[in-house]
């Protein structure tokens, strides 16, 4: 695959996690930073290599990511010693970043797909991978449209607004011939006509919600309850955090999509049902930086009642871009492999995945090296 040039269009391309991916693998690119954090190092499969892979995206917003480099190394995420030398490389990705189309959802579906094709044929791509990481969306309340592709598409012909952004953005990419990934909460390609689409054309996707921090630790602690026979009363979480998450989780129409893929897999780890309250504040002094405090009350033998707590601190951005960058290239690799689909298999990224029940860490983690390796 070295010859092979593949594209990674970002959905909220100037974003934290978005501009945090583009400063490291222009550094990877560069031989200026370690690929600490980028699980595909540590996997035996024909990926594409960092040099192939070409960045573009869209946005709302119109920070240049120059700035936003800028705002990221004073909080702490990317290095101020890489932004000079990656400059140019920021300039480049900049000019192929596109405003995020608007009007009727036809007609902004037909633009995403003309950028998506140009954006392939400019740059002679094999592939094109869209991840979308841009804000998360309130929950999307099912129609009869999300059920079958060929209403949505007569809906979306008739101007119909029947999609929230993400599966719009779904649905460009795959009408593109694009494989798609969604690493935020939102509905993405989580519809039954969207999974129609993806078998119909020929492209994988994966999704959904990185799973970055507080979800993690859960996903390696609870299956160790399970194992050793013990029996959780109550896991209870709390999350504070700034920046442009922190402000958008503050709405509770949109918390509630974050709340519901952090819970999802609790139940099904341990087993049971569990009282499970977990709170989302918005904390604007902390920036980029993320603090969970979990605690643990479970049983043991004769009854006897004990307690389990963790602090997880971490610069959100900094745990998800290379997480980012190796959907790109398992994507990528899984679409010339001639996968189709949900890639259940990629379940070790997500809190919610996408085709799949399995939550425990140690499974994922085994699903991922024997899948990747047959790629």
């Amino acid at each position: 695959m070295a010859d092979e040039r593949t594209g990674l269009w970002l959905a909220g391309a100037r974003g934290s996690v978005a501009t945090t991916a583009v400063c490291g693998l222009l550094g990877l690119r560069a031989g200026l930073v370690p690929p600490t954090g980028c699980v595909t190092e540590l996997l035996e499969a024909d990926l594409p290599p960092w040099d192939s892979l070409v960045v573009g995206g869209h946005d709302v917003v119109c920070t240049p990511l120059a700035k936003r480099a800028e705002q990221l190394a004073k909080a702490g995420v990317v290095p101020s010693d890489l932004l000079g030398p990656i400059d140019g490389g920021l300039a480049e990705v900049e000019a192929e970043i596109r405003d995020a189309p608007t009007g009727p959802q036809g007609e902004a579906a037909a633009r995403l797909v003309a950028d998506l094709e140009s954006f392939r044929a400019r740059h002679c791509l094999a592939r094109v991978v869209v991840v979308n990481v841009a804000s998360t969306e309130p929950p999307e309340p099912p129609r009869p449209e999300h059920e079958d592709l060929a209403a949505l598409e007569r809906a979306l012909a008739a101007g119909e607004a029947v999609l929230p952004p993400s599966s719009l953005t779904a649905y460009a990419a795959m009408r593109a011939g694009c494989s798609f990934v969604d690493f935020t909460p939102s509905t993405g390609a989580a519809l039954p006509a969207l999974d129609r689409l993806a078998h119909q054309v020929g492209v994988p996707y994966a999704g959904r919600d990185g799973k970055t921090g507080e979800t993690l630790v859960r996903t390696v602690l609870a299956p160790m309850f399970t194992a050793r026979a013990l029996r959780v009363l109550s896991w209870s979480g709390t999350n504070l955090l700034g920046g442009g998450d922190g402000s958008t989780l503050e709405d509770p129409a949109h918390a509630a999509s974050k709340l519901r893929t952090k819970a999802s897999g609790l139940a099904a780890l341990l087993g049971y049902p569990v009282v499970a309250p977990l709170h989302i504040d918005n904390v604007p002094d902390l920036g980029e930086r993320k603090t969970a405090w979990d605690h643990v009350s479970f049983e043991g033998f004769l009854g006897a009642r004990m307690s389990l707590q963790f602090t997880w601190t971490g610069l959100d951005s900094a745990l998800a871009a290379p997480l980012v960058l190796d959907l790109a290239r398992l994507v990528s690799s899984a679409h010339r492999a001639g996968r189709v689909g949900a890639q259940a298999e990629l379940g070790f990224f997500f809190k919610d995945p996408l085709g799949s029940a399995e939550h425990g860490f140690a499974d994922q983690a085994r699903t991922l090296v024997d899948w990747a390796g047959g790629l």
